[in-house]
């Protein structure tokens, strides 16, 4: 059974000023994908990922998400889209002085008029879906680099979003702390049925979640391959994808 398309990207081009970073962006995430941005260092990802999630406005072309083109539609059309995203940034991004708990309820008890009761039941159950139960009443600092993804994925999950957006989820974990996070994230998917779009670099990572994937280039300042990444290395003719694919690391 085919799967229908959650996020669209048509002929989309990137810029600063007059500076273009990423051009003739072309392609779509089937819901409940895990779908990566690849490519090496300085190419857009990141960028990429913030055109996604409506922080920056293209040069040019569409994102759709949910047929709704997030840049040709009202604030309120464009916010209530949005909103129904999740971000897990690089650094986690948790308030240090909130302890795992209250930094869980703040998009809780902002967004929705949820009584504190039932918030506090949510936090506990997202903090046990992330493998992190008992740790409300913890700070970022008191607990590791890899707990601390974990709970920004948690607070990520808070308002059970249909697309969640991680960037570089692995970046300065321990291979056995990637390795978990990545457990972690086919596990989420295949149990809430969310649609992850995952900037990374990480070759365990893309191999072990990846469903599909989109390689941008920095020479040619376009994507110039895409497709499930186990395809591309057995398939792909293009020595730029290949040696990204097997690089050692």
């Amino acid at each position: 059974m085919s799967q229908a398309l959650h996020l669209q990207v048509k002929n989309m081009t990137m810029a600063y000023a007059d500076t273009i970073i990423q051009q003739n962006l072309e392609f779509s995430v089937k819901r409940s994908e895990i779908f990566i941005i690849m490519g090496g260092s300085g190419c857009g990802k990141s960028t990429l990922l913030r055109h996604l999630i409506g922080l920056m406005q293209p040069a040019s072309g569409e994102v759709v998400i949910d047929d709704i083109n997030i840049w040709d539609s009202s604030v309120e059309e464009r916010t209530r889209t949005i909103s129904r995203s999740g971000v897990l940034y690089q650094s986690g991004a948790l308030f240090s002085s909130m302890t795992l708990g209250e930094n869980i309820a703040l998009p809780l008890s902002e967004y929705t008029s949820l009584a504190s009761a039932l918030i506090e039941k949510i936090v506990s159950y997202k903090l046990s879906l992330v493998g992190l139960a008992g740790f409300e009443d913890y700070y970022p600092s008191e607990i590791s680099g890899g707990m601390r993804k974990r709970a920004g994925l948690a607070r990520a999950m808070a308002l059970d979003p249909d697309i969640l957006f991680i960037d570089e989820p692995s970046a300065g974990l321990d291979p056995i702390s990637a390795k978990l996070l990545d457990r972690l994230i086919l596990e989420l998917r295949d149990s809430q049925g969310t649609t992850i779009v995952m900037v990374t670099h990480e070759l365990e990572s893309i191999f072990s979640v990846g469903d599909s994937s989109i390689f941008l280039d920095t020479d040619e300042k376009t994507m110039i391959a895409s497709g499930p990444p186990k395809q591309l290395l057995k398939e792909s003719s293009d020595p730029r994808v290949l040696n990204f694919l097997t690089r050692s690391v």
